[in-house]
C-alpha cells in the first residue's frame, strides 16, 4: 500500500552533515527520514521557499521538457530501500499511458514539488526504515529534532543516496 506524504522540512544530520528530507504523512502519525546529497537538497529547499532562478536548473528543465512532450507527472513513489538505498519511481502519464521512470528520491521529490505532484511512499519502506510514530501536536517540530539527535550513530549513517 502507498502512504501520501508530504515534505515536513529539510535538517542536517548533526552526526554527518548531510541534508536529511524529512517526509510526513498526512494524519502526522509517520514520518521518513531520507538522507540525500547537498545538490538534491538545495534543489528542494528553492522549491520550498519558491525561489525563482534566473535560468532553469536541472529539475525545471525535466519538468519543461516532460511539460513540452504533453505529458504529466502523475505523482513519484518513494518504492523501495534495499542496502540501504533508497529508491523511486516517477510516474508520468503520456498520452493517457502511464509510465513508471526509476530514480533516486531526492530527485523525485524535486521534480515532485516543481510539478505539484504527490509524493507516496510503499508501506514497507517506512517499515523497513524503522520510523518513529509521532503525533501532530504543539512541540512537533522540537520532538523530531530530538528524535532525529536521539538516534545512534549506526541509525544516522546506515540510509544513503
Amino acid at each position: 500500500m502507498q502512504i501520501e506524504m508530504t515534505i515536513k522540512g529539510l535538517m542536517v544530520d548533526p552526526i554527518t552533515n548531510m541534508p536529511i528530507v524529512i517526509l510526513r504523512d498526512k494524519e502526522g502519525h509517520r514520518v521518513l527520514p531520507i538522507w540525500v546529497g547537498v545538490f538534491e537538497a538545495n534543489a528542494i529547499a528553492l522549491q520550498i521557499e519558491n525561489v525563482t532562478t534566473p535560468r532553469p536548473m536541472t529539475h525545471d528543465l525535466l519538468k519543461n521538457v516532460i511539460a513540452d512532450l504533453r505529458a504529466r507527472i502523475d505523482k513519484i513513489v518513494v518504492s523501495d530501500l534495499k542496502e540501504n538505498t533508497f529508491f523511486a519511481l516517477i510516474y508520468l502519464n503520456v498520452g493517457g499511458e502511464v509510465m513508471a521512470i526509476d530514480a533516486r528520491p531526492s530527485d523525485a521529490i524535486a521534480l515532485a514539488l516543481r510539478a505539484r505532484a504527490p509524493i507516496f511512499v510503499e508501506e514497507k519502506v517506512i517499515d523497513h526504515a524503522r520510523t518513529v510514530d509521532i503525533a501532530p501536536e504543539k512541540g512537533e517540530t522540537e520532538r523530531l529534532q530530538k528524535w532525529l539527535e536521539s538516534l545512534d550513530p549506526e541509525d544516522l549513517g546506515k540510509y544513503k543516496m
